[in-house]
């Protein structure tokens, strides 16, 4: 048994995206982040599909090890490190590089009797304030690290707080308390996200971690994707199961919440919020519906969507619709619902099917 409903996978676009970062930041070497499923375009797929990448970054262990597991073999980074004491054993074992960004992280690498060394990063907090060490304790950090015998190279990382807006100062200023923090040391670092990459080119430093954008979705407040000369890769796709005739006055769907204003069409989707689409797009969304926008009416329930077919005579059930993605952005559908493209790609559900030959 199928489904209609299916998350598409562009391949061809996933290695666009990373070629735009390429031509982007041409000095520096690429962490992409493949966290979360690969923000829901399946991690290890995307992995494979992104090999010439210089390294990967994922959330955590599990998701590293995953992907060893999956045959990946390049630099796998672990953004939240570790918290057990026999976690450090376990970057050893799968060749993880941990990010330390607490007293409690530093504790159980430098307590961790290994003998083979382990890679490391330090998260310096350069003022995102929610992980990473201040700038006045860095120093005592790196000196920790140094003398324990089971910490290899050692590497120096931040995160920004708004880099996406590039009329705020703060990743400005962010940029210039890392410098100032890290100056001296002279080992690699890594501060641009997506964000970054694409509106602050001071921050590229020897690593960039793009994510976002190589999903296809824009990274930056006010531009869009296809501005920035990225692909969409995931295209949500399902069919227009039924069209109806309905008269003035009748209501659709549950709760009666929409009423038709005269005799009008309504057409059936096989898609709703137990798929993944926000419950909250009722009556805020469009879709695409045999390549026509279509409004949304009544409420999105958990298998099924209803829209507005009057002035398109000619779609018929058998239609082939788009919630997001090839023609429609996902950054209309995340600002109708009040969110983010990243929350809509990890929110698809396990039962569509996805489609990422």
């Amino acid at each position: 048994m199928t489904s209609c409903t299916v998350a598409r996978i562009n391949h061809d676009a996933l290695k666009h995206n990373l070629a735009r970062v390429r031509g982007l930041a041409p000095k520096s070497k690429v962490m992409s982040v493949v966290k979360a499923e690969g923000y829901g375009h399946g991690a290890l797929q995307t992995a494979r599909t992104l090999a010439d990448s210089d390294g990967f970054a994922v959330a955590r262990m599990g998701e590293g090890v995953s992907l060893r597991k999956g045959g990946v073999d390049a630099p796998i980074i672990v953004l939240s490190g570790f918290f057990y004491r026999d976690d450090p054993a376990i970057c050893r074992q799968y060749q993880l590089q941990p990010v330390i960004h607490c007293a409690h992280q530093l504790q159980l690498v430098c307590q961790d009797k290994g003998r083979d060394p382990v890679d490391v990063w330090l998260k310096v907090d350069s003022g995102m304030h929610r992980a990473g060490f201040d700038p006045d304790d860095v120093e005592e950090a790196l000196r920790a690290l140094r003398v324990t015998p089971g910490v290899g190279k050692i590497s120096l990382m931040t995160h920004f707080s708004s880099a996406d807006d590039l009329d705020d100062t703060a990743t400005g200023q962010q940029i210039e308390c890392f410098n100032a923090t890290v100056k001296g040391f002279k080992l690699e670092c890594s501060l641009a996200n997506s964000a970054g990459v694409m509106g602050w080119p001071e921050s590229h430093a020897e690593w960039v971690r793009p994510g976002l954008m190589l999903y296809g979705a824009s990274p930056l407040k006010g531009q869009s994707a296809e501005e920035l000369g990225l692909r969409p890769v995931m295209t949500l796709e399902s069919t227009l199961i039924d069209r109806r005739e309905f008269n003035r006055g009748e209501s659709v769907g549950y709760g009666k919440t929409w009423q038709c204003p005269e005799a009008m069409p309504i057409g059936l989707i096989e898609c709703g919020y137990g798929d993944g689409y926000p419950r909250v797009l009722s009556q805020q969304a469009e879709v695409l519906v045999g390549g026509h926008r279509a409004k949304i009416i009544g409420r999105v329930s958990m298998d099924m969507i209803s829209i507005d077919l009057r002035g398109l005579p000619e779609v018929s059930a058998g239609d082939p619709v788009i919630l997001w993605g090839e023609g429609l952005p996902i950054e209309e559908i995340a600002a109708a619902a009040g969110t983010i493209s990243y929350e809509l790609m990890t929110k698809v559900t396990t039962r569509v099917m996805a489609d990422r030959g």
